[in-house]
């Protein structure tokens, strides 16, 4: 079977700029992207831990300082309340 995709526009990639026709939207907070992968929706749109600046795909952990990808980290930001397990 071929698939003829000659006539499918194809949207690009917020992140990298791939044209694909198999491209999809996020939509958080307000923000929407189109993106040709998970990949590339991850490090458009998931949020920064505050301290390592890793992406947080977790729930991670968060106070008024910010959201951390770990209470190791939240601790090295002064926020020694918060902790991984209770």
């Amino acid at each position: 079977m071929h698939l003829d995709t000659t006539d499918t526009p194809l949207a690009e990639c917020d992140t990298c700029g791939n044209a694909y026709d198999k491209t999809f939207t996020v939509e958080r907070e307000g923000r929407v992207g189109t993106f040709d992968s998970f990949e590339c929706a991850v490090q458009f749109m998931a949020p920064e831990c505050a301290h390592c600046g890793c992406r947080i795909l977790g729930h991670g952990v968060e106070s008024e300082q910010g959201i951390f990808c770990c209470a190791h980290c939240a601790r090295h930001e002064s926020e020694h309340d918060l902790v991984d397990r209770a």
